[in-house]
Order: structure tokens, then sequence, then C-alpha cells
């Protein structure tokens, strides 16, 4: 009887209630969608010039791409430089105080990169910066 009696207790006592732990993973889950921050990439590969005084911006919400053949992207798109403006105003109303990024081949013509920046500025953005690397 001793021996029916202590396997009783062992399964009672082995029960392991899992509904906290599934509830705490779901928070953490949701912690960490709510508090991630997306960038929205060029979609394209830029030799950036190299400058001595580069540094590394951490917040950045868009990068806005020119390739070394004058083409303008924006989130795997080419852009006409005249359709930079409406974008940039449509990303500014989603992302009020986003910071866009403007890389630029260093064999692009530099009238187009002023024009894109100059788009942006008349769009609104004030977190504008352009990307270059530091000498290695």
């Amino acid at each position: 009887m001793a021996n029916f009696r202590g396997q009783r207790r062992r399964k009672q006592q082995s029960e392991l209630n899992m509904t906290p732990l599934i509830d705490m993973v779901f928070i953490l889950l949701i912690f960490f969608i709510v508090t991630t921050s997306f960038v929205k990439e060029a979609g394209v590969e830029i030799n950036r010039p190299v400058a001595n005084t580069a540094v590394v911006n951490e917040s950045t919400s868009l990068i806005i791409g020119i390739t070394e053949s004058n083409e303008i992207w924006i989130e795997g798109k080419i852009y006409d430089v005249r359709s930079v403006r409406g974008y940039m105003n449509r990303f500014l109303a989603e992302t009020p105080e986003g910071a866009v990024v403007i890389t630029a081949d260093k064999e692009c013509r530099s009238g187009l990169l002023i024009k894109v920046l100059d788009s942006c500025r008349e769009a609104g953005a004030t977190n504008l910066s352009v990307a270059a690397r530091t000498p290695s």
C-alpha cells in the first residue's frame, strides 16, 4: 500500500502548467515586433565615396540610392528625379521624423545628387544626410 500512495503522489506532483510560459513568450514577441524599426533599403549596390570625416548614422528610416548610371533607386524600384518629391511627401506623411540617407555612387552626376537633395528638402525632410565610407 505504501508503494501505491508514493506512485500517486509522484503523478500529482509532476504536472506542469505551461500557460504562463506561453503567455510570457507571446508578450516578448509582441514587445520585439512593436519596438523594431524597419529601414527601407535602396535595393541596389552603391560604390560610395571615401570621406575622412564620415560618421555612422544609427537612425535611418529610408535609403535613396543613386547609381553610377544615374538611376535613382528607392525600395528596389527605379524612380525619376521628378517623382522623388512625391515619394518623399508620402514617406514623411507616414513617418514625420524619418531619417533619410542618400547613397550616391562616386561616379554619378553631382547635379543629380543636388536635385534629389532639393526634392527631399522641398518635401519637408529635415533629417537628411549623404552616405560616405571611411578610409580603410
